[in-house]
Formats: C-alpha cells, structure tokens, sequence
C-alpha cells in the first residue's frame, strides 16, 4: 500500500482507480463511494489485520462503463496505470496516473453529450472586471471575455460548464456572486497571474503574442484562459494540438439574457415534467455538430440586422430548392461528430471504430 498511498497524496481530491494486474482498484473512502455509485461489492484488504482497508474494483476492459458513471456522479477520477511490464520486474511495478478526468475534461462518449458542448471555465476576480474563458476539449473550442458581474452571470448561464475553475482566495467571492449551484473545483492563487498566465498561451500557440487572436488587451480574461491550460497539463492532458486558437466572445454581438428570462422562456430547459422547450421544437439537425451550433444560436439570439438577414437568407434559400435541401441532408446524415473525432485523433484517444467512421466522413 505504501506506492498507492504516496500516489494518492498527490490527488488527494480526486478517485484514485489504481491498476493492479487486469483490475483497477480503490481503497478506502474511495471503495466506499466507487462501491455505492457503481453498484459493486465492497470487500477488505487485509480483513482482520492493523492495516485492513475498504477494497472496490472491477476489471479493466470494463473502465469505460464503469468510468462515465462516476464523472456523471461529479467526481474527478485519476487514473493510475502500470508503467511497465510486471514480467520485466522482479520489484514492485511501476506505477503512475496517466489521466485525470473530470467533469469539465472528457473525452468519452458516454460522459459527453453529442447535442450540447462540454464546457471548462475559469473565472478570475480582477480590481475591476471578472476575466472568464471558455474550453471545450472534447472539440477544441475554446473562447474568452471579461465584464462586469452581469455580464459573467448571463455566459455562465449561456454556456453552462460542467466545471468551473476558481483561485482558491476567491471561492467565496465566487459564491456570493454567482451562488453555489455550480461544479467547482479551486487552484492555488499563483496560478492565475497574467504573465504566468500570458506566458502558457504563447507557448501553447507558439506566437510571440496574443494580438493575433484579438485578445492582447484582456488581461483578465487571459488570465482565465491560462489558468485553463494550467488545469489541463495539472490533469495529464499534454496533447492539445487541436486547440489551435482562442477567441474573444463579441458580447456587442448577441442578446444577452439572464438566468430568469432563460427560464421563463424554457429555450433549452424546462421545469414542468415532460414539458417542451423550444430547441425540441427547433432542432431538425442531422449532425451533433448542428445541434450544439443551433443550441448556441437559440442562446445567444444576433443582435445586428445584417447578419440576421444573412442568416434568414440561407434559410430561405433551402426553403425554395427542396432538392438541393434533400441533398445536402443526405451527405449531412454520412457525416459523423467531425469536431469530436479530429479532437479525438489529436489526442491519441480515438479507437479503429472511430478512425473508420472519421475516413466515412471525410469521404462523405
């Protein structure tokens, strides 16, 4: 237990799923959550013994049923792998956490949702405006702005992240601000500092600024941004090669509504069992991508004429060619998640399924 126990002090908030031969394994208050939420038998390790302990495991072929149960549960789950082969050693195996998954950082299918994006943010408390940045790993999109409490109120609200990363000193800043209904997780202070901050950026997009991308005046909203790349390599996630651009959220551009009038309108949520929002109404989408894009129109509705008109204007144009329109939702419906499955070939996660269904697509 010594290796297990020096692991598990790293990551002491997070499910530790320690790889013992064919099986991950958790101890102690670990077994008894992963036991309740998993629905496996709880046993003890050394029953009877000073060191007797709480035991949960499951095989490993089975880690991507078992592991979306307990991220949907909001845990963070570290994964702890052999790093070596058991026949090459005559000493204890190797052992080390490969991946940190949580709430906000997934690749898998079963924990994501294809219809709506699963959004990281940061939030950082500046003298005089709040900086928030937006990541979607699973597709690479990643946004930022800074404002007023407002206006952070209505994009937390908009973009509903599955986890929301704060500095420690402000957790209770944050709570009375935007309540405590959010999944939060908090990082040491130093992390959000502007030229740690700005420095991570530019090393990740490789420019010696961040003009380029339109946001070099948003000093705190760089500093959310960086504190989000921070939390990724913090989480072993070191390729990210398809994060290849950050960019401002124009709030000039949409209505911006707040919690009550999103409620009230049910756009994407209601609170009457079995009741209708306007995005069932709407969402005649073919592709998981259409259906987050659509979810985000109905969000954050086009303030400037011109580009509603742009926008009526391509509906109006399939609206008077039914053929052109039956065709091109017949090359739409062979087209798979192509954000996800590019996402998923650049971080090495993605399976032969996938990269045949990704050929079909391209193909397409």
């Amino acid at each position: 237990m010594k290796q297990y126990n020096s692991i598990k002090a790293k990551y002491p908030d997070a499910l530790l799923l320690f790889r013992v031969g064919d099986f991950y394994e958790t101890f102690g208050e670990d077994a008894v959550r992963a036991s309740k939420i998993l629905d496996i038998v709880l046993t003890k390790r050394g029953a009877g013994s000073a060191s007797e302990t709480a035991l949960a495991g499951f095989p490993h072929h089975s880690l991507n049923t078992y592991l979306p149960k307990l991220v949907k549960a909001g845990l963070r789950v570290a994964i702890c792998d052999q790093l070596e082969d058991p026949k090459l050693t005559k000493t204890i195996v190797k052992r080390g956490v490969t991946e940190l998954i949580t709430p906000g950082v997934a690749f898998n299918d079963e924990v994501l949702q294809s219809k709506s994006n699963n959004f990281l943010c940061a939030v950082h408390f500046g003298l005089q405006r709040i900086g928030i940045a937006f990541l979607d790993i699973s597709t690479g999109e990643f946004l930022t702005t800074q404002g007023d409490e407002s206006l952070i109120d209505k994009l937390l609200q908009n973009f509903s992240p599955s986890e929301i990363l704060i500095s420690k000193p402000k957790k209770k800043s944050f709570a009375d601000a935007f309540g405590d209904a959010h999944h939060t997780f908090y990082l040491e202070d130093w992390a959000y500092q502007i030229d740690f901050s700005r420095e991570i950026l530019t090393r990740h997009f490789q420019t010696q600024s961040l003009k380029g991308f339109g946001i070099e005046s948003l000093e705190e909203g760089i500093v959310a941004s960086g504190a989000i790349l921070h939390y990724l390599s913090e989480t072993q996630h070191h390729r990210l090669q398809h994060i290849s651009a950050i960019h401002r959220i124009p709030e000039e551009e949409y209505v911006w509504m707040d919690r009550f009038t999103m409620r009230n309108l049910e756009l994407y949520f209601t609170p009457h069992p079995g009741g209708t929002t306007l995005l069932d109404v709407m969402d005649k989408t073919i592709t998981p991508m259409g259906a987050r894009m659509l979810k985000r129109w109905i969000a954050m509705p086009l303030k400037h004429i011109k580009k509603i008109e742009r926008r009526l204007n391509v509906v109006a144009h399939f609206l008077a060619s039914e053929i052109e329109l039956q065709t091109v939702r017949k090359q739409l419906k062979q087209t798979g998640d192509l954000e996800r499955l590019l996402s998923k070939a650049a971080t090495a996660k993605i399976s032969p399924r996938e990269v045949y269904q990704l050929y079909l697509s391209l193909e397409s």
